[in-house]
């Protein structure tokens, strides 16, 4: 089950979460633009975000898409579909 996770960013304000990575890095936007993203890696409770572009944040999200088709998650599957279809198309 994917669940709403926000991230308030030192310079660019409220981040929400697009998608798990793996177990220590999720993919973020900005709130409102939902035009800046980045990969935010947890390491010893500090928070490391990276800057990635808009294409780059649409790969992630399609072969995180991928993984879960074959793994069989259709619920969270069906919930990064949607998120997949709101921020890229």
């Amino acid at each position: 089950m994917i669940t709403e996770t926000y991230l308030n960013h030192p310079t660019f304000g409220l981040l929400f979460s697009l998608s798990i990575i793996d177990s220590q890095s999720a993919l973020y936007t900005t709130l409102y633009a939902q035009r800046l993203f980045f990969i935010v890696t947890t390491a010893q409770q500090l928070l490391e975000f990276a800057p990635i572009t808009r294409q780059e944040a649409r790969v992630l999200v399609e072969s995180r898409l991928r993984l879960l088709k074959r793994s069989g998650s259709r619920q969270d599957y069906d919930q990064l579909q949607r998120v997949h279809q709101q921020t890229f198309r």
